[in-house]
């Protein structure tokens, strides 16, 4: 796979596939790590004259057509005003994806200039399911530039125009980021430095019982904390009162635990829980052992005992890999959990890293400085599926050189 530094960019509209799907609150970013990490890439095309486009994604835009998405929005304008701010430069901010004023910002750029195309994905084309419509709308992007660069790692794992269309139509690299990310994914797949702990939180199980079943081919030991946690209680037969679970998962989770047994893999269950009235950051709760949470209630984090428990697992880890929140990190009074992991996490000398989505926000609002850990993703879903064993179709078209 080429990165940036082996394609001819000097004096050439370089149409750069970012990740800039970063929160809002209203039209107030509260989270610029995404626009931070594409940062070392936009300023190597700089440095080596390009003319940089910046396309990119924010959010699930509704509707049937272009106006209807627009007018729901959210638009990438905050973010342009954001990476000017960051770049020290203006950064020229088109008000659609191939329309004049894409076409106008476009010519308009000088050597080491930037500018950033509106959301891509209000053109319904982007996400089509259509080989077809999806190509219609990839040459029209890709007419707009001369070269292409993939530095968007966390749409990779996503079929769509701007991600794997484009690159056929155009030469093309992988951005600095992308191979910054596959490097990390590749060393926690290929002998990996022992012993290996994977910590997996979040809500559902359903979304990573393939990454479980996969992990333990190649991980030591895998820490289940997280909504999920009550999934795999119940799998052991455990009352878990109105805690979440996906009760069609419990005969497969059973499988997978059964399977971990027989590799001789440690699959790790909370052994405490902070058990709530309901779901709300005021609720009443108390800590209960894992195995009597009461009925009429719900865990929202892991225990104290658990926290310690899983913290011993990681103090002599080689390589650690999480990926989702212990618990409800968002409400103060159920964010201990995921607080401890992280600093168990952080104090690991080997190799960290931090799988992207909320464990990423979760991390940086509990004020850990993203130093703390040897990678922070920018992509929860695309390492997930890299760590599946899935082909990625971003990176197949970015490792495709024909």
């Amino acid at each position: 796979m080429r990165d940036v530094t082996d394609l001819d960019v000097e004096g050439q509209v370089v149409l750069l596939r970012a990740d800039l799907n970063v929160p809002l609150d209203g039209t107030v970013i509260t989270d610029d790590g995404r626009i931070r990490a594409t940062l070392p890439t936009i300023d190597a095309l700089r440095r080596r004259g390009a003319r940089v486009l910046i396309c990119a994604h924010l959010g699930r835009p509704k509707g049937d057509d272009y106006a209807a998405r627009a007018a729901g929005g959210p638009s990438l304008r905050p973010v342009a005003t954001r990476l000017g701010e960051l770049l020290g430069q203006r950064v020229a901010f088109a008000s659609d994806v191939i329309g004049p004023s894409a076409r106008e910002v476009a010519a308009g750029l000088a050597d080491g200039g930037v500018g950033l195309l509106e959301n891509v994905r209000f053109a319904p084309e982007e996400t089509s399911k259509d080989d077809a419509v999806r190509g219609r709308f990839a040459a029209e992007l890709a007419g707009l530039a001369t070269r292409y660069v993939g530095d968007g790692f966390g749409a990779l794992h996503r079929r769509h125009a701007s991600v794997y269309d484009v690159p056929a139509l155009l030469p093309h690299a992988a951005g600095l980021l992308v191979r910054a990310e596959i490097d990390v994914l590749r060393r926690l797949t290929t002998d990996p430095a022992r012993p290996y702990v994977v910590v997996l939180g979040g809500a559902k199980i359903s979304d990573k019982l393939a990454v479980v079943a996969n992990l333990l081919k190649v991980a030591d030991t895998i820490l289940i904390g997280g909504g999920m946690m009550f999934t795999f209680l119940a799998a052991r037969g455990y009352g878990v009162g109105r805690s979440l679970v996906e009760a069609d998962m419990i005969g497969e989770v059973r499988g997978v635990l059964a399977e971990a047994e027989r590799m001789g893999r440690r699959i790790v269950l909370p052994v405490d829980t902070v058990a709530a009235t309901e779901f709300a950051a005021d609720a009443a709760h108390d800590v209960v052992g894992a195995d009597e949470i009461p009925a009429d209630r719900m865990g929202l984090d892991i225990g104290p005992a658990t926290a310690a428990l899983f913290a011993g697992h990681l103090a002599g880890a080689g390589t650690v890999f999480w990926n989702g929140p212990m618990g409800v990190f968002e409400f103060p009074a159920f964010a201990a959990g995921t607080a401890a992991i992280a600093a168990a996490i952080a104090a690991v000398p080997g190799l960290t890293v931090v799988g992207g989505g909320d464990s990423a926000a979760a991390v940086r609002r509990l004020d850990f400085a993203d130093s703390a850990f040897g990678h922070i993703s920018t992509g929860g879903g695309a390492s997930l599926e890299y760590l599946e064993g899935k082909t990625l179709p971003g990176i197949a078209a970015l490792e495709d050189l024909a």
